[in-house]
C-alpha cells in the first residue's frame, strides 16, 4: 500500500510542469541538441589530431615477395669458366711445363707438383659460383621510418586554427540551437496557458447563456418574451457549446505539442503550474537596446565570425600546398637475404637519417588560382557577415516595437474588458428589470467574451515577444 501511494504520488509530481522543467525537459530530451553536443565532441577531437601533426610520426613497414627465379652475379659463361676453371687450364699448362722442363731438367718435380693442383682450381671455382649465389627467391624487407615535418608552409599551424575554430563554431551553434528550444517550449507552454483560459472563459460564457436560455423561457412562459427570443438564445448557447469543444480540442493539440517537445509521452496527463492564475504575471520589459548587445551574444553572428576566420585560414592552406615543404626523416630498415656481408640468408639491417625537401616548381599557375578561390569564399564569408549585421539590426528593431506594442494592447485590452463587464452587468440589470431587449444581452455578453479573449491574447503576447526580444538581442537563456 505504501508502494503503491508513493508510485501515484510520483506520477502527480511528474506531471506538474513549470515553465523551468519544461525547459529542462526540452533541452534534455531534444534530438537535434543531442547531434549538436555530439559534432561539438567531434570538433573538439579532430582538433587534438591537428596538433598532431606537430609531433614525429612513425611507421612501421614489411613486406614477402617470392621470385621465379634468383638474380645472379654471373652469366652461364662465367659460371662454366669458374666450375671447369682446372680443366681449362691443364692444355696450355702441359705445353708450357714441357717447354719448361725441356729447357730447364731441374723444374720437373715443381712442375709436376703444379700439374697436381689443377683439379684443386675446379674445385675452387665451383666453390666460388655457389659463393656469388644470391637465392633471392625468397625475400624479407622490413622498416621503421620516423618523419619529423620541420617546415610545411604554414600549412599545420592554419590546419590547427582551423579546427580550433570549427570547435567554437560548433558550440556556438549548439547554443544557438538551445535558444530555439527554449523558445519553441515557451511558445508551446504559453499556448497552453492561453487556451486553458479561454477554455475558461467558453465554459463561463456558456454558463451566462444557459442562465440567460432559462430566464427567456421562464419569460416565454410568462408570456413577457416571444418564441424569437428564445431562439436567438439557443442558438448562441449552440454556438457557444461548440466554441468550448473546438477550445478543447486545441488544447488537447497544444499539451500534445508540449508533451513532444519535452520528450514526454503525448498521451501522458499534465498541468502546468501557471494554469490557474487569474492573471498571468508580467514583468516589465524595457523596450529600449544596445545592438552591441546583440552582436556580441547572438551565436549566428559569432559564427559567421568564426566562419570568416576558418575561411581565411583555408587561405593559408592553400598556398601551403604550392610552397616548399621540408621534413626530417629516419629509417631502420631490414632485410633477407642481406647484402652487408655478401649475400647471406640472414636477417640484418642498418639506419639512415635524413632531409627532405619538396619545392613545387611549375604547375600552370594552379596554386595561384587555388588561392585567389579560397580568397574569394573567404569574402563571401565577410559579406554574409555583414548582411547577417543587417538583419539582425532589423529584426531586433521589429521586436523591440512588438514589446510596445503589445504593452499598449494589453492596456487597451484591460480597460475594454472594464467597460465590457460595466456594460454586461447593466445589461443584465435591465433585462431582469424587463427594460432591456434580450438581443441587447447578447449583444453584451458577446462583448464581454471578446473583451476577455483579447486581454488574454494580449497577456500572452506581452509573454512571447519578451521572450522574443530577448531571442533577438541572444541574452535568452
Amino acid at each position: 500500500m505504501t508502494f503503491l501511494l508513493s508510485f501515484t504520488f510520483t506520477v502527480k509530481a511528474q506531471s506538474f510542469l513549470s515553465l523551468d522543467s519544461c525547459r529542462a525537459l526540452a533541452l534534455a530530451n531534444n534530438k537535434d541538441l543531442l547531434i549538436s553536443n555530439e559534432k561539438i565532441n567531434a570538433a573538439h577531437y579532430q582538433r587534438k589530431a591537428a596538433f598532431t601533426n606537430y609531433l614525429p610520426n612513425f611507421s612501421a613497414t614489411g613486406a614477402y615477395m617470392r621470385n621465379q627465379k634468383e638474380f645472379s652475379l654471373l652469366n652461364n659463361d662465367q659460371k662454366a669458366a669458374l666450375s671447369g676453371l682446372g680443366t681449362n687450364l691443364a692444355v696450355p699448362f702441359q705445353q708450357a711445363a714441357h717447354e719448361i722442363v725441356t729447357a730447364y731438367p731441374d723444374l720437373a718435380p715443381l712442375i709436376s707438383s703444379l700439374s697436381g693442383a689443377l683439379p684443386a682450381l675446379d674445385q675452387a671455382g665451383n666453390s666460388l659460383v655457389d659463393a656469388l649465389r644470391t637465392d633471392t627467391r625468397n625475400v624479407y624487407a622490413g622498416a621503421i621510418t620516423l618523419t619529423q615535418p620541420l617546415y610545411m608552409g604554414g600549412k599545420i599551424r592554419a590546419y590547427n586554427k582551423i579546427t580550433k575554430y570549427a570547435e567554437e563554431l560548433a558550440q556556438e551553434q549548439h547554443h544557438g540551437g538551445m535558444q530555439e528550444v527554449i523558445m519553441s517550449t515557451d511558445q508551446a507552454y504559453w499556448q497552453v496557458i492561453s487556451l486553458v483560459n479561454k477554455k475558461k472563459l467558453a465554459e463561463g460564457y456558456l454558463k451566462l447563456l444557459q442562465q440567460l436560455d432559462s430566464d427567456v423561457e421562464k419569460m416565454i412562459n410568462e408570456g413577457v418574451a416571444t418564441k424569437a427570443d428564445g431562439l436567438s438564445v439557443r442558438v448562441k448557447v449552440n454556438e457557444a457549446e461548440m466554441t468550448l469543444t473546438k477550445v478543447e480540442d486545441g488544447l488537447s493539440l497544444a499539451r500534445m505539442l508540449l508533451c513532444q517537445l519535452c520528450g514526454i509521452d503525448l498521451s501522458s496527463p499534465i498541468t502546468l503550474a501557471d494554469e490557474n492564475m487569474e492573471d498571468i504575471p508580467l514583468l516589465t520589459t524595457d523596450p529600449h537596446f544596445d545592438l552591441s548587445t546583440a552582436y556580441e551574444n547572438r551565436p549566428e553572428i559569432r559564427s559567421l565570425e568564426l566562419a570568416t576566420q576558418i575561411y581565411k585560414q583555408k587561405v593559408n592552406v592553400t598556398r601551403a600546398e604550392h610552397l616548399p615543404s621540408i621534413a626530417l626523416m629516419g629509417n631502420y630498415m631490414v632485410t633477407n637475404p642481406s647484402v652487408f656481408n655478401s649475400f647471406e640468408n640472414k636477417f640484418k639491417g642498418m639506419w639512415n637519417v635524413g632531409v627532405m625537401v619538396q619545392i613545387p616548381i611549375w604547375h600552370w599557375g594552379e596554386g595561384i588560382y587555388k588561392t585567389r578561390a579560397a580568397k574569394a569564399e573567404a569574402r563571401i564569408a565577410q559579406y554574409q557577415l555583414q548582411d547577417a549585421r543587417e538583419k539582425i539590426e532589423l529584426q531586433v528593431n521589429q521586436a523591440a516595437f512588438k514589446v510596445k506594442e503589445a504593452g499598449k494592447k494589453l492596456v487597451m485590452s484591460s480597460k475594454n474588458m472594464e467597460k465590457a463587464e460595466e456594460n454586461l452587468r447593466y445589461a443584465t440589470l435591465g433585462f431582469k428589470e424587463g427594460v432591456i431587449a434580450t438581443s441587447n444581452v447578447l449583444e453584451a455578453q458577446t462583448a464581454w467574451l471578446s473583451a476577455h479573449s483579447e486581454k488574454i491574447d494580449a497577456q500572452i503576447d506581452v509573454k512571447l515577444t519578451e521572450i522574443y526580444l530577448k531571442k533577438s538581442l541572444g541574452t535568452l537563456k
